[in-house]
């Protein structure tokens, strides 16, 4: 496999409040210190994307999209580029499909590039399915007669047949995409550039869509991928780059690299006195004061595979609770809840419960494989209407060592979860 794209020092900056990047006297001032070999007189030492400040780059009124992004990326790879909102990710995909230019830095890629970045990208609304279909591959440098062997099959996999002679103007948003991403995935590209509009279509298209993409890796082409669906990137890619405030803070395995995310995103610990105005639903009918995760060791997040999950929740209620219940969610470091437990499975008795100050224990049978896991939490009326509930409050990391000899080495990790079984063998 040899190399197929390579960033060097890529940088983007923005002026804020303008559509382009800079004015005319700008670009003039730029223009004569390259001249006279100089740096760009735009270009700040230190300047970083931070969402949450006014004046991004300080009082310049510019900021940095990217900074100084260097990787490369080799034929045959999938690539999962991952990051929270306003990270750099879309823009950096925009400068590899050539929709913009990097302010400094070089790009080299080799081969025929599909991008598909955004709703209707590439598509002239008054010309039809089938004419748009012909368009974009002719942009892709492809001769009239490839396009017209592969139009069945791409008509085929977008599933808007019935409308392929139709302006595309008239499609909806669902419809642009599927007939989009059939196009990109099926005219042959060496590399496949999808952002995070695959979100549009519905389930079953994106399952397709993520099948698809397999099918163009595992045929010797380079895919990079964005998207916030963390299930999704671990479905597919091999490798992630994980971006933070315009700058690339992590590259490899895209399991480590997922690790690298949330713990970037997360501050839980082992012990949490929650923000009560952070939480996801919050009726004032009372709220949870403190949330620890009790251990053997009493070590932190950490808990043996086997040990029972123990939780110490205290909580407040202003008002009278008839059937209260508290409940807990195991969730993934994907997202995905693979457990869930409350009272009422259990067939615990029921609580009505005066305004107060509580303590309660929640211990929980654990076969959780090995890795990391976070706990939403919450407390509720019996009857569904919730009180108080936050998303990842805890983080648990269950290890591969338990306390009775009979785990296997921490590679056999498949799924999430060990049920208890029965194994019976009889000759016959």
């Amino acid at each position: 496999m040899g190399l197929v794209i390579k960033a060097e020092n890529i940088s983007k900056q923005y002026k804020l409040g303008a559509v382009g990047i800079s004015s005319l006297a700008d670009d003039m001032q730029r223009l004569m210190a390259k001249l006279r070999g100089k740096e760009d007189p735009f270009l700040k030492v230190g300047d970083e994307n931070k969402r949450d400040t006014t004046l991004l780059g300080r009082d310049s009124g510019f900021v940095w999209a990217l900074k100084d992004i260097n990787f490369e990326i080799n034929q045959g790879e999938v690539v999962g580029i991952i990051g929270k909102n306003g990270a750099g990710k879309s823009t950096l995909l925009k400068i590899l499909s050539s929709v913009t230019e990097p302010t400094s830095g070089k790009l080299k890629y080799k081969g025929r590039m599909a991008s598909l970045l955004e709703v209707g990208t590439g598509f002239h609304p008054d010309l039809s399915g089938r004419d748009n279909v012909f368009l974009n591959g002719a942009i892709l440098g492809m001769k009239k007669h490839e396009i017209a062997k592969k139009f069945d099959e791409i008509v085929e996999f977008s599933g808007v047949a019935k409308y392929i002679d139709t302006p595309v103007k008239r499609y909806s948003s669902g419809m642009y995409v599927r007939l989009a991403f059939s196009v990109a995935a099926h005219l042959n590209p060496d590399i496949l550039i999808i952002d995070e509009v695959l979100a549009v279509g519905d389930a079953d298209f994106q399952d397709k869509c993520l099948g698809k993409m397999k099918d163009v890796a595992g045929q010797g082409r380079t895919v990079l991928f964005v998207s916030h669906n963390i299930l999704a990137i671990k479905a597919i890619c091999k490798r992630g780059l994980l971006m933070h405030q315009g700058k690339l803070i992590s590259d490899g395995k895209i399991e480590d690299v997922i690790l690298d995310y949330i713990r970037a995103d997360s501050n839980v610990g082992f012990e949490q006195e929650p923000d009560p105005e952070k939480a996801s639903i919050n009726t004032g009918e009372g709220h949870i004061k403190k949330i620890k995760l009790i251990t053997d060791k009493n070590s932190g997040i950490e808990i043996f595979y086997s040990e029972t999950i123990k939780i110490e929740l205290e909580f407040e209620l202003f008002i009278s609770v008839q059937d209260f219940i508290s409940d807990v969610r195991i969730v993934t470091k994907e997202g995905a809840i693979v457990g869930y437990a409350m009272p009422k499975f259990d067939n615990a008795k029921r609580n009505d419960l005066p305004a107060g100050r509580y303590r309660q224990i929640i211990e929980l049978q654990n076969g959780l494989q090995p890795d990391f896991y976070f706990l939403n939490i919450g407390i509720h009326h019996g009857k569904g209407l919730t009180i108080h509930y936050f998303e990842r409050i805890l983080q648990i990391r269950v290890l591969s060592v338990g306390d009775h000899n009979n785990n296997y080495p921490i590679s056999w990790q498949e799924g999430n979860y060990r049920p208890n079984g029965k194994w019976e063998i009889t000759s016959y």
